[in-house]
């Protein structure tokens, strides 16, 4: 064990303001942010000076010289990152969420001690690989494998896709074992690499030319490496279960990186609506602006929520294996606010909303991403509807209200909808009605996290006002659900579908 340094002796209060006081510099004096957000990679100086302060020791553990891997210090790091620059905080979930949690719950106690020392006093990086070229979201069927030969395990595979191509200096490795027939194993394996190490390099293929994110490096990568068997995690269970527990805490991270994001958003909104002037009032005295620049507040409120909640249920210690709907709704909800926060402050800013220098217009395209990776959107809603209905089979309950009445992550909000929610639900309901009901059962759930909130003291304002606009966001969807769409595409449709012709 490496009990070091003097992390956990700086109250968080004084660390997070030296942390954003860096960022601040970093983004603003030293470099700045409106013009190397338009060129790949980090400056070097702006990210050395950023490492040097040691965000990522909040999702180290005590023993080993961090600060804890509290759930609420890793959410503000990530929230003052993503206030200045996604991509950073990005950087940072990719670290905290998909490498140093898992690695602090899974990994062997005779490895972890070098791999934190190095995060701390080495400022090293790491990330997962699980995607693969052909395979995407069907991470069950990767061809990535792994064959034990005496100590060590062979591993081979293409990845790509992953946050962090070529920077980092550690991967966790999702592979599937190989027998002697060449046959894969059904249960999924994970180990971690270090890329000083010859013979765990990962080659890069190819780097994408991502259209967002820009300080990120993407790409292909093809794995040929021998990795100790020291380096496998160790799951409680199923390699299966390892990884949701890994992707369902990760989601419930995202709202981490939204806060902030979500907050200079609402930020930039309001000082450009009250400084603008239109026909001699500020453009914050328009009736249309206001509901805008509300419903942008509303994210904040719920996304500060989230917050909360996760800081209540995500840590380590707690198994997330089971948690998919709430982890789905926290990713899905969060990535399409953040999407909607940065298309309104860009609507809003009007002609200059328009600059690439704008950070609205600059985070429609950096924000996109999130509604895809980790599972797209449509997938995850998807995915909700389909777990409630196998819990309302169980209960043998059919209504809608009737149900959100005694789920435990929407009773708070149930009487607050029952009236809109009371049908009865099909088991049988196609794909395009199923991301409906997702999307309703994900703002029911959100109104229950702000019910929570509101209860802990949160402005009452903010509470009533992000109620108020969920309530209007369900009225719309349940529309949407009740209305009997069955429009499909015609791959034909040039024939005797030119308007010219008839003109």
């Amino acid at each position: 064990m490496i009990i070091t340094d003097t992390e956990q002796q700086v109250t968080f209060k004084e660390f997070l303001n030296n942390l954003k006081s860096t960022l601040h510099n970093a983004f603003h004096e030293i470099d700045d942010i409106e013009l190397f957000s338009q060129k790949r990679g980090f400056p070097a100086l702006v990210l050395r000076n950023i490492m040097e302060t040691n965000p990522l020791s909040v999702a180290i553990p005590t023993q080993y010289g961090g600060r804890g891997a509290k759930v609420s210090e890793c959410l503000a790091v990530l929230e003052a990152a993503s206030y200045e620059s996604l991509s950073l905080s990005l950087t940072f979930g990719i670290n905290i969420g998909l490498f140093l949690e898992p690695v602090a719950k899974y990994a062997q106690d005779i490895v972890k001690g070098d791999i934190f020392k190095r995060f701390l006093t080495k400022q090293n990086m790491g990330g997962l690989m699980i995607t693969e070229p052909d395979y995407g979201s069907d991470a069950l069927n990767m061809q990535t494998s792994n064959i034990k030969q005496g100590n060590t395990y062979h591993i081979k595979g293409t990845k790509h896709w992953q946050g962090l191509t070529g920077m980092a200096d550690y991967w966790i490795m999702t592979t599937r074992s190989k027998n002697e027939a060449g046959e894969l194993g059904r249960d999924l394996d994970f180990f971690i690499s270090d890329n000083q190490q010859s013979e765990q390099r990962v080659i890069v293929d190819e780097y994408y030319n991502n259209i967002g994110l820009y300080a990120i490096p993407y790409g292909i990568n093809n794995i040929d490496i021998k990795v100790p068997e020291q380096f496998k995690l160790q799951p409680e269970s199923t390699g299966l279960k390892l990884m949701m527990d890994l992707l369902h805490r990760s989601r419930m991270q995202f709202p981490g990186m939204a806060m902030g994001f979500i907050r200079r958003m609402l930020d930039e909104s309001i000082k450009h609506c009250n400084s603008r002037i239109v026909g001699g009032k500020p453009l914050l005295a328009l009736d249309q602006v206001k509901q805008q620049i509300a419903k942008i507040q509303s994210h904040f409120t719920v996304c500060s929520a989230m917050c909360s909640r996760s800081s209540d249920v995500s840590g380590i210690d707690n198994n997330l294996a089971l948690f998919g709907v709430e982890a789905n709704t926290m990713k899905a909800y969060v990535s399409d606010a953040m999407q909607e926060s940065a298309q309104l402050q860009t609507q809003l800013k009007g002609a200059n909303g328009y600059k690439m220098e704008n950070i609205g217009s600059r985070g429609i395209v950096d924000s996109r991403p999130f509604q895809i990776f980790e599972g797209s959107n449509e997938m995850l809603y998807t995915q909700i509807s389909e777990m409630v209905i196998k819990f309302m089979g169980r209960k043998k309950i059919v209504n809608m209200a009737s149900f959100i009445k005694v789920y435990e992550i929407t009773d708070k909000a149930a009487d607050y909808f029952k009236s809109l929610l009371d049908f009865n639900i099909d088991a049988t309901l196609p794909q395009r009605k199923m991301v409906d009901l997702g999307k309703i059962i994900s703002k029911v759930i959100s109104a229950n996290h702000v019910f929570l909130l509101g209860a802990k003291g949160f402005r009452p304002d903010l509470i009533s006002s992000s109620l108020e606009m969920l309530k209007h966001e369900v009225t719309m969807l349940v529309s949407s659900f009740n209305f009997d769409s069955k429009a499909t595409p015609i791959e034909d449709y040039s024939d005797g579908g030119s308007w010219l012709a008839f003109s």
